[in-house]
């Protein structure tokens, strides 16, 4: 194997997913590299950041699974994640379409031989965003693709996907990470003290991407607290302001999307504490108010609003109306 031998390289700079990253390199060490995989996993726990040091390893122009750092191709991914047999493809924004034709004018260019190396490798970020006009497009290519492409797509989660699809790809899931993997890298990569890197690994949920932006932007923080109050606040709130509030969370889905992963491990956490298990928190800098609310609605109420939260956010996933949405949730909200 070239190039260098450090751990860092070796797992191609990833944290945690060492099992993910093996995978691939022995694929590419047998050349048996399979012409699809889908890559799954909540946002931030590593899908992107995998799927790019994969593409590396493939342009790289040494042999070996581990890139080299030195030639044209490594140079070009570390200055500007860029590369002529690279393509990205994603939505405008996240909760926008993913459109037919750009997956058009990805098979365009996929029908071109590579230009510089063996491989042409395509990512496909958030395809659960593919319209499905756009999702058959793409069976077309996963059917009989050119030998020397790679195709990643990338989704939160492959039931979200055309059956199709996912039956011609070889899956990869990423789960969360231990908390303490987390705070391990933070600290190792000078981005947090040990306190601060802590309670950032605890309110990841296991993400490290989550937890690596939040260390680097503390506005992520200063969102948490804000959603956080206008929980609370919706607690003692009547149902016209609940209403109010939810019309307004609708109007911006990638917001109501994150509101709701976050109110979801909220009570999580309160469930956890009302039934006195021996679990990890998330909101470990909120004991206190975690305490008062499994004391005010104990263990079942809790856990139906966890039910309530993860149900409203499948249903935004699958394109259902999202201001009735929100508003069946705030009926599920407890009063306090």
């Amino acid at each position: 194997m070239s190039g260098a031998t450090g751990l860092a390289d070796l797992s191609w700079g990833i944290v945690g997913h060492g099992w993910a990253v093996k995978l691939l390199q022995r694929a590419i060490l047998t050349q048996n590299v399979s012409h699809a995989y889908l890559i799954t996993g909540p946002s931030g726990t590593g899908k992107m950041t995998l799927a790019r040091a994969f593409a590396t390893a493939l342009l790289c122009r040494e042999s070996g699974a581990v890139p080299c750092g030195r030639c044209r191709a490594c140079r070009l991914l570390a200055t500007t994640a860029r590369h002529p047999d690279l393509y990205v493809v994603e939505s405008e924004h996240t909760g926008a379409d993913l459109k037919i034709e750009q997956v058009r004018e990805l098979q365009r260019q996929l029908s071109v031989s590579p230009l510089e190396g063996r491989w042409k490798v395509a990512i496909l970020n958030r395809f659960e965003e593919a319209t499905a006009s756009a999702a058959n497009a793409l069976l077309k290519t996963l059917e009989e693709p050119p030998a020397y492409v790679v195709i990643l797509v990338l989704a939160a989660e492959a039931e979200l996907l055309l059956p199709t699809v996912v039956s011609r790809c070889q899956q990869i899931n990423l789960r969360p990470l231990p908390v303490n993997a987390i705070r391990q890298a933070l600290i190792e990569r000078g981005l947090a003290e040990p306190e601060q890197a802590g309670l950032l690994a605890h309110l990841s949920g296991g993400r490290p991407g989550w937890a690596i932006r939040a260390a680097r932007d503390r506005t992520l923080l200063q969102q948490r607290e804000q959603r956080l109050e206008e929980l609370y606040r919706l607690l003692g709130a009547s149902l016209n302001e609940r209403l109010l509030y939810a019309g307004e969370l609708a109007r911006d889905l990638t917001t109501a999307r994150e509101t709701l992963e976050l109110w979801a491990r909220w009570w999580r956490d309160v469930m956890v504490v009302a039934a006195g298990a021996d679990a990890p928190l998330t909101n470990v800098d909120r004991y206190g108010l975690l305490q008062a609310h499994a004391d005010r609605f104990g263990l079942t109420r809790s856990a139906a609003v966890v039910e309530a939260m993860v149900a409203a956010a499948t249903r935004l996933e699958r394109n259902a109306n999202p201001r009735l949405t929100l508003e069946v949730l705030m009926l599920d909200l407890p009063h306090q």
